[in-house]
């Protein structure tokens, strides 16, 4: 099962990830929480989540929080409910949890699943530089946007529609939460995956070729 994961995306290990942040601008705006959820292959070839790891994040010194951004989220960055850790701390806590999949999987590397990715991977990745940590799992610029494989799948690109287009479950009193739109991102990936993956059976088994 894990060499087939890695044969399926040429090494990488998908792992879903969504961050929310104090604005729109990586270098400049606060990162305030992030989730990330490694997936695997059952024996059959389809794509299931693994357990969600998630947590809030401090905002960095000088970070910018728009008023705009924190009433989406519903974030207040200075509940000290919230058990927030600084972003260094943040980091390791997720890329150990990456790490330890990327490796039960037998894959080299892991790849941003997202929708929208470029956003949560731009904003990923200024973490990374800004604490200079060297042990990322994530390929610095790769990645799988779900907005393309909603568009291509179900004709919806906004994450809401494309989750309800492909038979789904969608709460928007819970969006705008990092665990929660990670779910259904990878919700969303594995729907469209694993229709490919049934088709491709589908092709084979009328075809007479072996399905394994």
């Amino acid at each position: 099962m894990a060499l087939r994961m890695a044969e399926r995306f040429r090494g990488f290990l998908p792992v879903v990830v969504d961050v929310e942040t104090g604005g729109f601008d990586a270098e400049h705006d606060a990162l305030l929480e992030i989730a990330a959820i490694p997936l695997s292959m059952d024996s059959d070839g389809f794509l299931r989540s693994q357990a969600t790891v998630s947590t809030h994040v401090e905002p960095f010194p000088g970070a910018n929080l728009d008023p705009r951004s924190l009433e989406i989220t519903g974030i207040d960055p200075t509940n000290p409910l919230r058990g927030a850790l600084g972003e260094r701390q943040a980091l390791d806590h997720i890329f150990q949890v990456v790490r330890e999949a990327v490796h039960a999987s037998g894959c080299q590397r892991a790849i941003l699943v997202g929708h929208n990715a470029a956003f949560d991977l731009g904003f990923l990745n200024m973490a990374i530089r800004r604490t200079g940590h060297k042990r990322s799992p994530f390929h610095p610029f790769s990645c799988f946007d779900t907005v393309s494989f909603g568009g291509l799948a179900y004709g919806q690109t906004v994450l809401s529609k494309a989750v309800l287009a492909a038979g789904l479950p969608f709460d928007s009193r819970e969006a705008h939460s990092a665990v929660y739109d990670a779910e259904r991102t990878a919700e969303l990936f594995c729907s469209v995956v694993n229709r490919w993956r049934q088709l491709e059976l589908f092709e084979r088994a009328h075809s007479g070729l072996d399905t394994v």
